[in-house]
């Protein structure tokens, strides 16, 4: 039986929901893409929090996906198992032997611990890689770094299928090559790959940062393809942002209507983004 008195939190969270409602109606059926990584992978409470937002935004009708990283326990893994790597410009050389781990880290550990999250939350999530049902297949990135892939043809037939089911899925970053090679792909790369696959309506890149920061340091909430090539050559957008702010221009060179680089620290970082008008990074659209 409910409690009929009132306070001021409920009453905020009324007017919370009643905002709410455009931006509920404008994701309805959006297909929103979203690469997991950074903090939110941190914990298992950050984990648990994510994933319920995750089952929110289907129970409302968007359809996410979700393409995550793994790369720190990809190095605790192969620590473990006394595997030496290689590095050409500060990148890993991908042998057989450190693909099989790739592997085993990405599809199984990580991959199942994001699906058992979701479905613990109510969800209905299935865990699979690019390599399923051809949905990512790669050519080599760059033969110095070995297994390392580019994809190269996208067949997103099976997520389609699965969204008609209301089924979330949960895709680790590996590519299949033409000739039967198991490709590890960057976390982004695959998120803005698949997002251009599907022609997303959103692609949400959580990352351990608050955005895109101008000459000044302040973060900037809206931006143009053409204002981030511009701040890419005057070297205001350096470092680690220029892959990701890469990726976020080839999703939409692709089709997708948006990107997002925001932060996974936020608490309901997604859920902020999507249905209010607060926004948790920097949004960058054509232009």
């Amino acid at each position: 039986m409910k409690k009929r008195d009132m306070n001021r939190d409920w009453i905020a969270t009324a007017r919370t929901l009643s905002e709410a409602l455009p931006y509920l109606q404008r994701y309805d059926g959006a297909i929103v893409v979203i690469k997991l990584g950074g903090h939110a992978m941190g914990s298992d409470e950050a984990m648990e929090s994510f994933a319920r937002d995750v089952v929110l935004m289907r129970q409302v009708g968007v359809n996410p996906v979700i393409v995550h990283g793994g790369g720190p326990m990809i190095n605790q893994m192969l620590d473990k198992l006394d595997i030496q790597s290689d590095f050409v410009g500060g990148k890993r050389v991908t042998d057989e032997a450190t693909m099989e781990v790739v592997e085993m880290v990405l599809s199984g550990r990580v991959n199942k611990r994001i699906v058992q999250a979701i479905n613990g939350q109510g969800g209905k999530a299935v865990g699979l890689s690019g390599k399923d049902a051809n949905l990512m297949t790669c050519d080599a990135a760059d033969p110095a770094l070995g297994l390392v892939g580019t994809p190269s043809e996208m067949d997103p037939s099976l997520l389609h299928t699965l969204f008609r089911d209301d089924t979330i899925p949960v895709i680790a970053p590996l590519g299949a090559g033409r000739n039967g090679e198991t490709f590890n792909v960057n976390g982004d790369t695959a998120a803005g790959a698949i997002a251009a696959a599907l022609k997303a309506d959103r692609l949400l890149l959580l990352t351990d940062i608050d955005g895109v920061r101008d000459a000044s340091g302040e973060v900037v909430t809206e931006l143009t393809a053409d204002q981030i090539r511009e701040m890419t050559t005057q070297g205001i957008i350096a470092g680690g942002m220029i892959p990701k702010t890469e990726t976020c221009l080839a999703a939409i060179d692709g089709g997708v209507r948006a990107a997002v680089i925001l932060d996974g620290r936020a608490p309901n970082a997604c859920l902020l983004e999507l249905f209010t008008d607060h926004g948790a990074g920097s949004i960058i659209r054509d232009g």
